[in-house]
């Protein structure tokens, strides 16, 4: 499987009109699997504000949307899936909530032990990273290639790349074999346009 664009927004969204329009073009130029909603600073009304500005330009281009943290409020939402940290619910508790139609994805920092007890209790993917620095968060953690690598040769569960990701780097996450790729800041806080970033990006990874 070639690696997939895995989407997320921005920490803020200031001028959801304007983020939504881009969202839409990135969307019509590349194939986007999956959108993350993740507004740790934001309520749950202004979430539900831009999920449902955001979840029908998405799903209308064939991408999942996922809420970040909360799985009382994406399945409230009705979303098609939740990310979950190790501060978060479980994901056994989550799955219980959600039942089995939902992806659950499960945060795994650089720890092989962390993903795999993800895994057995019901992931539907695992996320490491950081890879690379970032401006989304503080980087606690830092993954390394071989940790993908080590990931895809012994199980089937999709890995998630994440942390810093440019077109400029993602190069060597896609030859560790990552499922997916996750980008934020490397295509929303760029100095070129999120379709030029997106572009570029898919060059990079052969589509």
């Amino acid at each position: 499987m070639n690696t997939q664009i895995y989407l997320m927004t921005p920490p803020q969204i200031p001028d959801l009109e304007g983020f939504a329009a881009d969202l839409d073009a990135v969307c019509q130029a590349q194939e986007i699997a999956s959108l993350q909603i993740r507004l740790k600073d934001m309520g749950d009304d202004e979430i539900t504000r831009v999920f449902a500005k955001l979840a029908p330009i998405a799903r209308a281009h064939g991408a999942i949307v996922i809420i970040n943290d909360n799985p009382h409020l994406a399945l409230e939402l009705g979303a098609d899936g939740v990310h979950l940290g190790q501060s978060d619910m479980a994901v056994k508790a989550a799955r219980k909530l959600l039942g089995s139609n939902m992806v659950i994805g499960a945060t795994a920092h650089n720890s092989r032990h962390l993903a795999m007890c993800a895994a057995e209790d019901g992931a539907d993917y695992v996320a490491f990273g950081a890879f690379f620095a970032t401006a989304t968060k503080k980087t606690e953690f830092v993954a390394t290639t071989d940790l993908l690598q080590w990931w895809v040769e012994m199980m089937e569960i999709p890995c998630v790349a994440i942390g810093g990701i440019t077109p400029e780097n993602v190069s060597s996450l896609v030859k560790a074999g990552a499922d997916f790729v996750c980008l934020s800041s490397g295509v929303w806080n760029t100095t070129s346009e999120p379709l030029d970033a997106i572009n570029d990006l898919a060059k990079q990874l052969g589509c």
